[in-house]
């Protein structure tokens, strides 16, 4: 019910009107600072005293995991898969086996290069002898000089026969040893593509037994807008920015629910070349993955740390108040009355603005009562609250049985 014996121009109710005229932008700082204010005691509020001090910079991205190897496994040689040796879906490491195709036809071709290989080297043997016996007949002229060019050749050519020889068993080995197919990283497997039994050719489709994913140490791959590269350097220019070098920088990953991820990572490569599809810099981070707690294709915030902005300024977001020609904030005077101020802002840093322009060292920004003042009125600066305590826990009550 309305008190009649209220005047509708208390000041009271001059003051509430005027700031929230303000607070709304209907009225400008500069409008109301040429306002007198009314005849009312101080205000209290509380300030935060303006001290430039050097703070963390931190840039935040989008960014997805990728596996930092992956390998397809193929058969070298054709056979018959007689075991799938690992469990589909699990970790394998170095030199685990995999597959195994049947041997026996390569361990029979083995056996026959040895043969052929022992032959060789029995007919290099009797042609060496051949020409032992020949060279102090030819010096008597006791044979032909065409005995001694044979039994030459003899040798020559028994020598390069064994050298054939060895290397049909090497390839013989080789292709033995490419039935036992093993893992070549410790990573996460894939299902096989192909069960007990199934001929495997090493050309085609039939090629590819499964695909290993390294998983540890993780890529991070991430993209950089071109606007904000253009950003980083202007404030880089104007000396409000200092930038570590690439190596000292320090990515650091948010997860899906929110937990930060344990490990630090490191860039790696920064794309020179703006790609055209999405306007952005490629960037990639190396983050190790002791734990396998990341997995490829994973969605992941890419906080980058190391960088500080020199000398910053920074007041509470609640100090900061928009009016028609901007942003401004009320800054208590040495005679104690409070004037708007316009200030730049920048970036956030936790719950503060950066204040790029506008507030001096030294200055008395209102934090807490901003909203109820006016251009020029007096202010009662209110001591820093003391931190409220905890509440007592309170024993829950056990139910009573009936």
């Amino acid at each position: 019910m309305y008190n009649q014996q209220q005047p509708l121009t208390s000041p009271r109710r001059i003051a509430v009107g005027l700031a929230l005229a303000l607070t709304a932008g209907l009225i400008s700082p500069a409008a109301l600072a040429q306002t007198p204010a009314a005849s009312r005691p101080p205000t209290p509020v509380s300030v935060v005293e303006i001290k430039p001090e050097n703070t963390p910079a931190t840039f935040e991205f989008t960014g997805k995991t990728a596996s930092s190897r992956q390998v397809e496994i193929n058969a070298r040689v054709e056979g018959y898969l007689d075991k799938i040796a690992y469990v589909e879906g699990s970790l394998v490491k170095t030199g685990q086996l995999l597959f195994q195709l049947d041997p026996k036809p390569f361990q029979a071709t083995l056996d026959s290069a040895k043969a052929n290989l022992a032959q060789q080297e029995a007919l290099l043997t009797r042609a060496r002898q051949t020409l032992a016996r020949v060279k102090p007949l030819a010096k008597q002229n006791a044979v032909s000089q065409q005995d001694l060019d044979n039994a030459t050749a003899g040798v020559l050519t028994s020598e390069a026969q064994v050298q054939a020889a060895k290397a049909q068993v090497e390839t013989a080995q080789l292709n033995l040893g490419y039935t036992t197919i093993k893992s070549p990283l410790n990573g996460l497997s894939s299902s096989a593509n192909f069960r007990e039994g199934a001929l495997i050719t090493p050309a085609g489709k039939n090629a590819q037994l499964t695909t290993i994913v390294q998983i540890d140490p993780m890529w991070v791959n991430f993209g950089v807008g071109e606007n904000e590269v253009l950003k980083i350097k202007t404030q880089q220019e104007a000396g409000q920015l200092s930038k570590p070098g690439l190596d000292k920088v320090q990515v650091d990953l948010v997860l899906a629910d929110g937990a930060t991820y344990p490990q630090k990572g490191q860039i790696t490569f920064v794309d020179p070349v703006v790609n055209a599809q999405t306007g952005t810099y490629n960037i990639r981070a190396v983050v190790p993955n002791p734990g396998n707690q990341l997995s490829p294709g994973q969605f992941v915030r890419v906080q980058l740390k190391g960088a500080f902005r020199p000398n910053a300024i920074m007041v509470p977001q609640v100090a900061v108040m928009q009016g028609p020609n901007g942003k401004f904030v009320f800054v208590v005077g040495p005679d104690n009355t409070a004037q708007p101020k316009p200030v730049q802002v920048g970036d956030w840093y936790g719950d503060q603005w950066i204040i790029n322009s506008g507030l001096e060292t030294g200055d008395r920004v209102v934090v807490d009562g901003a909203v109820r003042l006016q251009p020029g009125v007096p202010v009662q600066i209110k001591p820093a609250a003391a931190p409220a305590p905890e509440p007592a826990k309170v024993p829950s009550a056990t139910p009573l049985k009936p």
